[in-house]
């Protein structure tokens, strides 16, 4: 899997790049996907169906999340941003 999308504690989207191991999008509505923002996908009806059934729990982000392009003090931020908290 090369990336997948979460829904954040705020409700709003985030799209989980496995090969940089951190998020890429962050904070996007439902509507700003189905539009294309993160330019990953290949049509409208693509983007509808991840929606209704392949987003993944936020919960995969927190444990995917590696400090490697990222540091650890942004990935807090990131986490305060969006509303997670342990």
């Amino acid at each position: 899997m090369g990336a997948f999308i979460a829904r954040q504690p705020n409700g709003l989207l985030c799209r989980f790049s496995s090969i940089v191991d951190c998020v890429t999008h962050y904070n996007f509505t439902d509507e700003e996907y189905l539009n294309n923002c993160t330019k990953s996908i290949i049509s409208r009806e693509d983007a509808q169906d991840t929606l209704d059934n392949h987003l993944l729990p936020f919960s995969e982000v927190v444990d995917r999340m590696i400090p490697r392009n990222t540091t650890e003090e942004e990935i807090k931020e990131y986490y305060k941003e969006v509303g997670w908290t342990k």
